[in-house]
């Protein structure tokens, strides 16, 4: 038996995959594991499904809403572009199954039988288990002796990265992003694009952000078009905007093109507009309720962990559609004032009437005027017919009335006296 949080591969492989109205879309194949450095488990990175038209897929696993014994349902838009294995990632059925491997301390060879996989938190899944199959003799047509041990007790598992990489990465994936912007900043090229090659697609977008613009584009450009398609869609969009406006217009497409639909399209939204107006500066992702949203489903909402700080203080009150560009804008909510009233109670009768919303056409200059005069980290952009179109956070406006190179500047300032992992 397996822990009950856990699901076995083999119970996966054949289950319908369903969207959010119910219809099927295919049928699950494989499940894909990505390598991570140091002790911590490979991670789900998603699911290989098969079309009915027979072509294989891959569906990222963030994307999954749930499992259970006779389907699987996910939300968001499928991505038809023909699946395609990477290297540090592994198809758990095609390349793990019937694996010889050694247990830790035990010279004994075993026989992959199955893996078994969990959800660690709200969006990630990760190896938890290995079912083994003992290879000693046995009499002919006996069952099986399977033995179920935890996934760290099977060192093939441990990721193995070329020139001492491996060590780097582990240090790497304990810091914060802006540290490890200052790591990849100071390394010599070579052992930037070992590491780079090597690094989680989620912490080399968060690092990425934190680099001088110079840099994210050599980055970028260093990596095949595929996988700098998946760093950018882990990307903040108005963030994944500024690079792309970067890059030369062949490079920009092919990666739109590469991208989920739904982030692309985000990305071309905010491109359409000039980087230095509240429209380029703005993030097409605020936090947005509905007229009857109470206390308690505003907070629900403002609590989630992978939302931004200055996102956070917010919300907007809108109708429908809840999706940018959304119905007609009612106001915003700060969460100080959510934090003082009883959870009944109707988030759009506590709007902020003295906010004032922006305009995409805002220039930079009127926009940093409005976050001083008003006090906000967070404000709304909205278009002529009253829509909210996204918000601007004070980060991003700092971003542009900087010095064009102060990432860098301030990088430089602090690699004297800090002791890294370049080894």
């Amino acid at each position: 038996m397996t822990s009950s949080s856990s699901i076995f591969v083999s119970r996966i492989k054949g289950l319908p995959m369903l969207d959010a109205s119910g219809d099927q879309v295919g049928k699950v194949r494989d499940v894909v594991l990505q390598n991570r450095p140091g002790k911590r488990a490979p991670r789900v990175k998603g699911l290989v499904v098969e079309l009915f038209a027979l072509r294989r897929i891959f569906f990222p696993m963030e994307r999954v809403h749930s499992i259970d014994p006779n389907q699987v349902i996910i939300s968001g838009v499928v991505n038809t572009r023909r699946f395609e294995s990477r290297e540090q990632e592994n198809l758990a059925i095609d390349d793990l199954f019937d694996r010889t491997v050694f247990r830790r301390g035990n010279p004994q060879p075993f026989t992959i039988y199955d893996l078994a996989i969990r959800q660690a938190r709200q969006r990630d899944w990760e190896l938890s288990e290995v079912a083994l199959r003992d290879q000693s003799r046995r009499r002919p047509f006996a069952k099986p002796h399977i033995t179920i041990v935890a996934w760290d007790e099977v060192p093939d598992f441990t990721l193995i990265t070329g020139r001492g990489a491996d060590q780097v990465l582990a240090a790497l994936q304990e810091m914060k992003p802006a540290d490890v912007a200052r790591e990849l900043h100071d390394m010599d090229p070579r052992r930037r694009a070992e590491v780079v090659q090597a690094m989680d697609d989620e912490l080399l977008a968060e690092a990425l952000e934190e680099l001088p613009e110079d840099e994210q584009v050599e980055v970028i450009q260093s990596l095949e078009a595929e996988r700098a398609a998946d760093v950018l869609e882990e990307m903040d969009p108005d963030d994944a905007a500024d690079l792309i406006a970067e890059l030369a217009p062949e490079l920009a497409e092919d990666i739109l093109e590469r991208m989920e639909p739904e982030e692309a399209e985000d990305v071309r939204s905010l491109l359409s507009y000039d980087a230095s107006t509240a429209g380029g500066l703005m993030t097409p992702e605020p936090v947005i309720l509905a007229p009857d949203a109470t206390v308690a489903d505003a907070l629900a909402m403002m609590r989630n962990e992978e939302l931004p700080p200055a996102l956070a203080c917010l919300a907007f009150v809108c109708r429908t559609p809840l999706d940018t560009p959304t119905g007609r804008f009612l106001g915003g909510v700060h969460i100080q004032r959510l934090l003082r009233e009883p959870p009944s109670t109707l988030a759009a009768s506590l709007v902020d009437k003295g906010i004032t919303p922006l305009t995409p056409s805002s220039d930079i200059a009127l926009v940093s005027r409005y976050f001083a005069t008003y006090d906000l980290v967070c404000a709304p952009v909205v278009d002529a017919e009253g829509r909210l179109l996204g918000a601007v956070t004070v980060d991003d406006v700092l971003d542009h009335i900087l010095p064009n190179d102060w990432r860098g500047i301030q990088l430089d300032q602090l690699r004297e006296g800090v002791s890294g992992v370049r080894q």
